[in-house]
C-alpha cells in the first residue's frame, strides 16, 4: 500500500461517516445549535468545503473549483454566530460542492509525483505548521471532516434520529 493508498482510504472513511450523518436531515436541522455556542452543522460543511479548496489551493493555485459568490465569506470564523438561513445551502446543495471539491482534490493527489508528498512547499509557498508537507496537508483535508463529526451526532440526538453508524 502506498502513502496515496492511505490517504484515499482517509477521504473515504471520512466520506462515509459525513454521509451517514447528513442523512435524514433538512435545511432547517443544519441550523440546530444544540448546545449554546457549538456552530450549527451548515457552517461546518462550508468550513469543511472552504478549508478543504485553501489547502488544496496552497498545493496547486487554480486546482480547486470555484465556489459560489459569498459561500467563504458567509463560512468564516467571524459568521459562526450567523443564523441567517438566506445565507446557508441544502444538505444537497453542501453535498454537491463537497463532491466536486473533493474530486478535485483527489483530482490533485492523483496527478501528484510520489515524492512530491514530502515537499514542505508547493506552488502556493510554504506549507503550514499544522501540516508542513504536501502528504500531510492532503491527509489533513481527508480527516478534516472527522474533527466536525461529533458535533452532528449532537445535532442527531436533539432530533431523536437513529444512531447512523
Amino acid at each position: 500500500m502506498t502513502a496515496k493508498d492511505l490517504i484515499r482510504k482517509a477521504f473515504a472513511g471520512s466520506e462515509r461517516i459525513m454521509q451517514t450523518y447528513l442523512e435524514g436531515l433538512s435545511k432547517s436541522d443544519l441550523l440546530i445549535r444544540p448546545v449554546p455556542g457549538m456552530n450549527h452543522i451548515a457552517w461546518q460543511l462550508g468550513h469543511l468545503i472552504s478549508g478543504e479548496r485553501r489547502m488544496m489551493e496552497m498545493i496547486r493555485p487554480g486546482s480547486s473549483p470555484a465556489l459560489p459568490e459569498g459561500f467563504e465569506a458567509n463560512h468564516d470564523r467571524e459568521h459562526t454566530s450567523n443564523d441567517d438561513a438566506s445565507k446557508f445551502l441544502s444538505p444537497e446543495e453542501y453535498l454537491g460542492l463537497w463532491k466536486t471539491q473533493r474530486e478535485a482534490t483527489l483530482g490533485l493527489l492523483n496527478s501528484l509525483p510520489d515524492e512530491e508528498l514530502d515537499k514542505e512547499e508547493a506552488a502556493g509557498g510554504k506549507l503550514p505548521p499544522f501540516a508542513p508537507t504536501v502528504g500531510q496537508l492532503i491527509h489533513l483535508a481527508g480527516t478534516h471532516p472527522i474533527l466536525h463529526a461529533g458535533q452532528f451526532v449532537a445535532v442527531r440526538r436533539k432530533l431523536n434520529l437513529p444512531i447512523a453508524l
